[in-house]
């Protein structure tokens, strides 16, 4: 967002016009009306990019055809294991990164073009959980930024901690933002922070004492709003939805699906449905009215859900599991690929099947989600084979297979007609992770 705290924007190189801009606009009452992004047009600032919709922008280009060796402009070891993917603000690479030998969580922060390891600040020493799923990691949430900082999310000291960081990896402050204490099931946290209208808005829902959506003010790590959720564990991240009313909050999980003004996290509508557990973030097809979910545990199922009116259930498949994956959404059709290696077309106002293909299982699921680039999709699954096909709903058609390591858990992350994708690889018994620019 333009703001007035330390205003910066890549569109204004005059600093003193930068404060003559914003002024004019909280002068004409637009600041918070139209949450202009202060990151700049090629930055992907937080989990799934500038529009929360896992597109890349308009014209973005991204190669089709990878391996080792091959169409890799760079590619850097990191230190620790961790599945956040990577976040992209002007010329840094930002994602986190645990070691639990050493019980640290940490952000790493990358130069861009080149790929240099410029700094690793560790934000907990300490603390780390008991017990994960040995899928996740103490560093899955992917940071968010608003153009001048950066947030990370770990939880430590059975709580969801928020850092943040300046551009350069220097720490500005921490706050503990809601408990994360799960007593049934103790497989980590997954939600990632989404940053809109100068706050830091996460989800932490557990089984424990505290379950809710809560609001830091970016400047400060203050809390703003905190909004309470039901006591049960689930995992979704919420996604930024931007209506002319002003920008909403959806989240899917705990058997509802709801939405919440991001400005003061009050509940606008909720429906039941769902299921207990979902990881994947809502989309949505703003031009159809609609939103869709899918998860999860204990049942599988895809819907979608009427934005306005009544907000019911228009249509809903089950038994179809696209869990920590999220689905998604454009020209009219969602997409999604199952735990199972199948990929389906829906259309989106009624649900029809268009297609479905098995892309291969492999080694493991799918916890990577989705990304659109021009009229291409792709999609990683955990043994680090990266799907490319087309975006269209008539028929599936593969462009091609591409495999670079031996897991990955990340998505795929577009920018400067590359896409900089995070994964492992054994290498004399030992696993190390890499992040790689893919693209000349």
């Amino acid at each position: 967002m333009l703001k007035l705290r330390g205003i910066e924007s890549d569109h204004c190189a005059d600093r003193r016009l930068c404060v003559w801009l914003a002024g004019l606009l909280a002068g004409l009452g637009c600041l918070a009306a139209t949450a202009v992004q202060a990151a700049g047009p090629a930055d992907w600032p937080q989990w799934r990019g500038p529009g929360g919709d896992n597109h890349a922008p308009t014209g973005a280009a991204a190669p089709v055809a990878w391996g080792d060796g091959s169409a890799v402009a760079w590619q850097t070891a990191l230190p620790g294991r961790g599945h956040s993917s990577p976040v992209l603000v002007k010329d840094k690479v930002f994602l986190t990164t645990a070691n639990e030998s050493g019980e640290t969580q940490s952000l790493l922060v990358l130069d861009r073009s080149t790929g240099t390891l410029l700094r690793e600040s560790v934000a907990h020493r300490g603390g780390l959980p008991r017990r994960i799923h040995p899928n996740n990691s103490h560093a899955s949430p992917t940071v968010a930024s608003d153009g001048q900082s950066v947030f990370a999310l770990f939880c430590n000291r059975d709580a969801a901690w928020v850092t943040a960081f300046d551009l350069e990896g220097e720490q500005l402050w921490q706050q503990r933002a809601i408990g994360f204490d799960p007593q049934q099931y103790q497989f980590g946290f997954g939600s990632s922070p989404v940053c809109t209208g100068g706050l830091v808005v996460v989800a932490s829902e557990s089984d424990g004492p505290e379950s809710g959506v809560v609001a830091l003010d970016a400047a400060t790590g203050a809390r703003r709003w905190i909004t309470e959720r039901p006591r049960q564990l689930t995992y979704s991240s919420p996604a930024l939805l931007r209506r002319k009313a002003g920008v909403q909050l959806l989240l899917s999980g705990n058997y509802k699906l709801a939405a919440y003004n991001a400005a003061t996290g009050k509940e606008l509508w909720s429906t039941p449905g769902s299921t207990q557990a979902t990881c994947g973030t809502m989309v949505w097809d703003e031009q159809a009215g609609l939103a869709y979910a899918s998860g999860g545990y204990p049942d599988a199922f895809v819907l979608a859900v009427g934005l306005d009116g009544d907000h019911a259930i228009r249509w809903q498949k089950n038994g179809i599991k696209c869990y920590e994956q999220s689905l998604l959404a454009t020209g009219g059709y969602v997409y999604g690929v199952a735990d199972s290696g199948v990929a389906y077309c829906w259309r989106g106002s009624d649900g029809k099947e268009m297609w479905k293909a098995r892309l291969g299982r492999g080694r493991g699921g799918y916890s990577a989600s989705p990304l659109l680039v021009g009229d291409r999709i792709y999609v990683t699954g955990e043994g680090a084979t990266t799907h490319v096909f087309a975006a269209s709903p008539d028929a599936f058609r593969r462009l091609a297979t591409n495999q670079l390591g031996d897991e990955a858990f990340a998505t795929l992350t577009p920018g400067d007609g590359r896409l900089y994708y995070r994964y492992a690889r054994r290498e004399n018994g030992r696993r190390q992770e890499y992040l790689a620019a893919i693209g000349e």
